[in-house]
């Protein structure tokens, strides 16, 4: 009886109550409750597994439309790009916070949830603050095509300081690889940095990793928050609001900075953001070069909308590193439809071999990522 009574999982205790002197009268019931413990268990890990995979699919659906809308919003917006960072920045906290709360009354959120320390909310705001700002820095004089792929490269070697197998980091290698030759395809990479000052390609690597400490910051909060809640699952829009409110702080005490890096006097910066609305809406007979707005701007802030709750998702229910590698899949997607024509994007270009060597590339490194079984702890019994 005993022997039989250790093999029931005992992450499955509350399916596995009986009553243990009705059990030693009748040995088939423990059997029989032991059979539907693995039921449910098959059953949960199929529930989950297809739980992820769906929103892992939602990801980067949306992280492909996020890139490809905002290339379509700067049409009418190319004039008013820091308009549409800050607006993003700032809109979202409203955005968040009226969200949080309808989820407050309906008790989706607790207390408890809210009694999270806000410190750590503290640092994530900072920190994506920090890379806000270090990066506009080094964009402002980096070629375009170099930006992607060192913020990839970045944001996936400093969230593989976890212990992973050997496969895992193989697989990781080799999507960045496949991002790098599917983004670098055609173009003269080797003369991408020719010109420019050491500085600035280091002070872009520091920015992605501001913005990769701020991702696996907000996954710790996932992890301490199960303590916290007594196992209960932390609400996405509580990491959320708290996290876009503390860094539209640091933006607004810097936005004086950031002004003058983007080329816009801190003085004429009020006027900058009247013209950016007008065009954003879309307002005035004469400007013709706002055409597409409100609607290619609207649709591109939505989609980044869903694109960052998606990805906060992927972060709680996987991992930063799986978010991160999602994220790079859509890299090599973007480029391809942005290369087709497009509406207000008409020209298409065309793409060499490489990039379809780069495309294998990634899909083999996240085939071997995914097929991986991550090691089996000591105590679990098999």
């Amino acid at each position: 009886m005993s022997s039989l009574s250790s093999k029931l999982p005992v992450h499955f205790s509350g399916n596995a109550r009986f009553n243990r002197n009705h059990v030693h009268h009748n040995p088939s019931v423990l059997k029989i409750r032991a059979t539907n413990s693995n039921s449910n268990s098959t059953s949960s890990s199929r529930s989950g597994t297809n739980y992820v995979l769906l929103s892992s699919a939602i990801t980067v659906t949306t992280a492909v439309a996020n890139r490809v809308l905002y290339k379509l919003a700067l049409v009418p917006m190319r004039d008013y790009p820091f308009f549409l960072a800050q607006f993003i920045t700032f809109g979202y906290v409203v955005i968040y916070f009226s969200i949080l709360y309808m989820r407050y009354r309906a008790r989706i959120v607790t207390d408890e949830m809210l009694a999270i320390p806000k410190l750590r909310f503290v640092a994530i705001g900072f920190l994506e603050a920090l890379g806000l700002v270090t990066g506009m820095s080094a964009g402002a004089v980096l070629p375009g095509p170099v930006i992607p792929i060192l913020n990839q490269l970045m944001f996936s070697t400093l969230l593989l300081r976890r212990t992973y197998s050997i496969n895992q980091l193989v697989g990781c290698l080799l999507v960045a690889v496949g991002v790098v030759v599917a983004i670098a395809s055609g173009s003269n990479t080797g003369q991408m940095l020719s010109e420019v000052p050491f500085f600035w390609p280091a002070l872009m690597i520091v920015s992605c990793s501001f913005q990769a400490w701020a991702s696996v910051t907000k996954e710790y909060i996932f992890i301490d928050s199960a303590t916290r809640l007594k196992h209960k699952s932390l609400d996405i829009f509580v990491v959320n609001s708290f996290g876009s409110g503390f860094q539209a702080l640091f933006v607004l005490l810097s936005l004086p900075l950031l002004s003058n890096l983007k080329g816009i006097p801190f003085a004429q910066l009020p006027s900058y953001l009247k013209s950016g609305a007008g065009c954003f809406l879309n307002l005035g007979a004469n400007k013709p070069s706002c055409d597409g707005a409100p609607l290619l701007p609207l649709l591109y802030v939505i989609t980044n909308l869903a694109f960052n709750i998606s990805l906060l998702n992927a972060v709680k229910t996987s991992s930063a590193v799986v978010a991160s590698l999602l994220v790079m899949l859509s890299v090599p997607i973007s480029v391809y439809i942005l290369s087709l024509p497009l509406p207000y994007l008409p020209e298409a270009t065309s793409l060499s071999p490489f990039f379809l060597l780069g495309c294998a590339i990634l899909l083999c490194g996240l085939f071997l990522y995914n097929t991986t079984r991550p090691a089996r702890n000591s105590s679990e019994v098999d």
